[in-house]
């Protein structure tokens, strides 16, 4: 529940900008055309530019009604918006002086919005039209009569409003683009990691499914002849090995038990919120249970109201999972903590073993890869997951008084949760 919302697709969010974009240089164009009609400036033929920028206002009202529908954006489409922008701007200046008027440069902003979010078919397909639509506007337009003097400081303003129109639109508008594309393609990074540590998770659970349905059938038989031979054996030494191995049997059989209780949890979503605190001592002390050789402390260094928590059984595993990786590396003067702010819970891990190998830093988390003798190398990958898939994360570092600091951070849930 936790899981980032994909961003809005590229396509939509361009189109979207390039909508503004055009909603933009028309009121600038509609306001020139006006300027020059109230003050008699050119004589211009004003039915023919009204129709146009028309034309351009119901392309911008229709493109945002279609911005509505649930329908993909495809790139065919943008591009075509892009061509629709070039025709218009080619109308509008093939009758207001061609290739003599200084907004001709405004060319060069569709075209670099195309550059910029396109693949190069459509961008050298945008840019064989303007070229096309250029050179037709050297060769025919409709001419401007005013005075040469006029003619001259016109050309001198146009072309810096032109310019300054020009830059304003690239650098605001076509570097937004730029960018929505860069984190639409981090969003995809991110999925397609997600998806491989999905299916390695899937692998090993379908492995520890495979595995426990084995073991329930040869536990069973075990358990029977146990009980069989200590009733035919009266030896009492014999008697106290066949108990302690009846005990071992039971104690098999109960944590396969158990991994179907949480699996079962899980699919309830069965889980309840308490203290992090009493998480935190009742998940130490059940360690503690199984590895009575370790000496650790706990500590809470939080200050304020204790965060709630609802911990699934999958995070309780990641967390014991976390102090045997730490016992393992120094089973002595082990030390848990556990501190809050208003937006996230950290438990901290500090053991005084060798601390993380700087060689081997970047391989530790990933499946079947392990630093002990012993082990597959999955229980730190899986608490990994487990937190993962819980909002939170994990990491670990090199402490700089010697051993290894493990971090992990939650997200602090609701208070009616």
């Amino acid at each position: 529940m936790f899981a980032a919302l994909p961003p809005l697709s590229a396509s939509r969010q361009n189109l979207w900008r390039l909508t503004l974009i055009r909603i933009l240089v028309l009121a600038a164009q509609a306001g020139s055309v006006g300027f020059a009609w109230l003050t008699h400036l050119l004589p211009l033929p004003w039915l023919a530019l009204v129709i146009t920028l028309a034309f351009s206002a119901v392309l911008c009202a229709l493109t945002a009604a279609r911005l509505r529908l649930p329908l993909p954006v495809t790139e065919f489409e943008y591009a075509v918006q892009l061509g629709c922008d070039l025709l218009i701007h080619s109308v509008l200046l093939y009758y207001s002086g061609g290739s003599t008027n200084p907004f001709v440069s405004y060319y060069l902003v569709p075209l670099t919005i195309a550059a910029v979010t396109l693949p190069w078919v459509y961008s050298l397909a945008l840019s064989g039209l303007a070229l096309v639509s250029y050179t037709f506007l050297l060769l025919r337009f409709y001419p401007l009569e005013t005075y040469p003097v006029a003619r001259e400081n016109m050309q001198v303003y146009g072309m810096w409003m032109s310019i300054a129109l020009a830059a304003g639109v690239i650098t605001f508008f076509a570097a937004r683009m730029a960018e929505e594309l860069r984190r639409q393609e981090q969003w995809r990074a991110q999925r397609r990691e997600e998806g491989l540590r999905d299916q390695q998770l899937l692998a090993v659970a379908t492995e520890a499914a495979g595995a426990a349905h084995e073991l329930g059938t040869p536990l069973a038989t075990m358990s029977v002849l146990l009980k069989e031979m200590r009733q035919e054996h009266r030896d009492p030494a014999l008697q106290e090995d066949l108990a302690l191995l009846q005990e071992q049997v039971q104690q098999c059989k109960q944590t396969l038990q158990q991994l179907v209780r949480a699996a079962e949890a899980n699919r309830r979503l069965d889980v309840t919120a308490r203290p992090v605190t009493a998480w935190l001592d009742e998940t130490c002390n059940r360690w503690h249970l199984m590895r009575p050789e370790v000496t650790y402390r706990a500590e809470v260094t939080g200050a304020g109201d204790i965060p709630q928590i609802a911990p699934p059984p999958d995070l309780t595993q990641a967390l014991l999972n976390l102090l045997n990786n730490a016992a393992d590396a120094c089973p002595d003067d082990l030390l848990a903590s556990v501190d809050w702010d208003d937006e996230n819970i950290f438990i901290r891990i500090r053991d005084h073993g060798a601390g993380v190998p700087l060689a081997i830093a970047e391989q530790i988390g990933k499946p079947f890869f392990t630093t002990k003798g012993k082990g597959f190398g999955l229980g730190l990958f899986l608490s990994k997951a487990s937190v993962t898939r819980a909002g939170g994360s994990v990491k670990l570092y090199r402490h700089e008084q010697g051993g290894t600091l493990t971090e992990l951070r939650l997200p602090v849930q609701p208070q009616e949760a």
